[in-house]
């Protein structure tokens, strides 16, 4: 029997359930506050928001299962019917289910990670698998770099040899912010529209992408362990401001999962939940000769090899 929405939807559900298991046990303190939404186009969503935990300041952990007519920019071509031809334009429609997670931790030592994977099918059988997992640190630590990148590079290599060298590249190429000439962090791994290619094996790839979601709670909360501890300065605040203001300009300049939720109507405080509770942009700002500040900056470039 071939999986369909149901299956995939109901799958997500209960990888949302287990991802805010896991945050809450390596947080302490934090609990996440359900609301549940309608759409009035169709579909809907469970938004989970924890505040002002132990660790996490501020983090999300969203699914939905939303449906409608196809904004323009999903589809190249428009056809056309009878009805068409007659002034009357007809749009395919299509269904999107997805989990998304942004966190923002409260120790600058603790790096932001996002993970969205979804899956999305419109009119005429065009079906597709998207998705990746990306950390952006406010300092870059080597050793959590390598051990983030060899964990993505561990679930990739099962299913191809060629996905994590592709899927890295093109998380370089997708996260990165061109009017700062730099990356938004280190980078991870980034697919869309896998599946399109009618040669490609629609199960196997499912199994790849659900891996990819079921890695996310071991790889941040070892991050989280590693790192909740560290002791930081107000200097230490103040830059992680600066970079939360990165991640800002890269999620509302370019991110295309934001610029999809608010062309098709979607809810917009689960769409800008993404965004940090508190940044900041300083006019100008120069880091200090050879600080870990100015380090990060020079690590937050495109091809850096990892693993």
């Amino acid at each position: 029997m071939e999986i369909g929405r149901v299956e995939i939807s109901t799958w997500l559900k209960s990888l949302q359930d287990s991802i805010c298991s896991a945050l809450e046990k390596a947080d302490g303190l934090g609990r996440f506050e359900e609301e549940n939404w309608t759409r009035e186009e169709g579909g809907g969503g469970r938004t989970r928001i924890m505040k002002e935990g132990g660790v996490i300041e501020k983090g999300g952990v969203l699914f939905s299962a939303v449906e409608g007519e196809a904004p323009d920019f999903l589809f190249k071509e428009k056809q056309h019917s009878a009805a068409d031809q007659q002034g009357e334009e007809k749009k395919p429609r299509f269904f999107a289910t997805g989990v998304s997670i942004v966190i923002h931790p409260n120790n600058p030592f603790v790096p932001i990670i996002h993970m969205n994977i979804r899956y999305f099918e419109m009119d005429g059988g065009t079906r597709w698998l998207g998705g990746g997992i990306d950390l952006t640190p406010h300092y870059i630590i080597e050793e959590d770099a390598k051990f983030f990148h060899q964990s993505l590079k561990k679930v990739c290599d099962k299913h191809h040899a060629d996905y994590y060298p592709k899927f890295k590249n093109w998380a370089d190429d997708y996260f990165y912010i061109p009017h700062r000439k730099e990356t938004r962090g280190i980078g991870g791994i980034f697919f869309d529209r896998l599946n399109t290619d009618a040669s490609m094996n629609f199960e196997q790839n499912l199994n790849f992408w659900k891996e990819v979601g079921e890695a996310f709670a071991s790889i941040y909360t070892e991050l989280i362990a590693r790192n909740k501890h560290q002791i930081f300065t107000e200097k230490n605040k103040q830059w992680q401001f600066l970079r939360r203001g990165r991640y800002v300009e890269f999620n509302l300049v370019y991110d295309k999962g934001t610029k999809f939720g608010l062309e098709t109507n979607g809810r917009v405080e689960s769409i800008l939940m993404s965004l940090p509770k508190l940044a900041s942009w300083e006019y100008d700002f120069k880091t200090e000769a050879d600080s870990e500040e100015e380090k990060t900056l020079g690590l937050l470039k495109k091809g850096l090899t990892w693993v």
